[in-house]
């Protein structure tokens, strides 16, 4: 695959956790994130983006979120485990990105925030339509996602070098 290759990058806030007395790592899903993880994964799949690979935070909320958002694409991309993503810094979530190997075209990280509204905010040099005025006015709510579109080699992601495509959350 050139390096010049039209990529995506898909940034998944996980779904509403609940509070319950464990630790901030395993917090599982809240009912309503039950019920939104789904319904994102929906929304994932109209989107037309096939998945070459996800990246997954180790924190049992977005492990539940991505098992049942997951369920509801045509197909199941190669799943990583990352512990980087859980509590990762805007320039260690670039960091991340900049290790995919150039054969991947599409990406799915599934993490937390403030990181994912972070990145995405960084990575978007620009914003088609009314994308970036809804993500940020919505502030990237639990469930929500934004397609980010690039053209290079992953090591080539750094602030500014993408367009928002889209940006989706439940409940706006």
């Amino acid at each position: 695959m050139s390096v010049d290759t039209p990529r995506r990058i898909v940034l998944l806030r996980h779904a509403k956790a609940d509070w319950p007395q464990v630790s901030d790592h395993e917090r599982p899903l809240a009912e309503r994130g039950r019920t939104d993880a789904p319904v994102a994964g929906r929304k994932l799949a109209d989107t037309g983006i096939t998945f070459d690979l996800a990246l997954c935070s180790t924190a049992a909320r977005t492990r539940e979120t991505w098992k049942l958002a997951v369920q509801e694409l045509p197909h199941r991309p190669k799943t990583v485990y990352e512990e980087r993503l859980y509590e990762a810094s805007l320039g260690e979530l670039i960091g991340l990105l900049n290790e995919v190997s150039d054969e991947v075209r599409n990406v799915l990280v599934i993490g937390h925030n403030p990181g994912m509204h972070a990145l995405s905010d960084a990575l978007a040099g620009a914003a088609e339509g009314d994308a970036g005025a809804r993500m940020n006015r919505g502030g990237f709510p639990t469930a929500a996602f934004a397609v980010v579109g690039f053209d290079g080699s992953w090591k080539s992601v750094e602030h500014g070098v993408g367009t928002l495509l889209d940006y989706w959350a439940p409940h706006s």
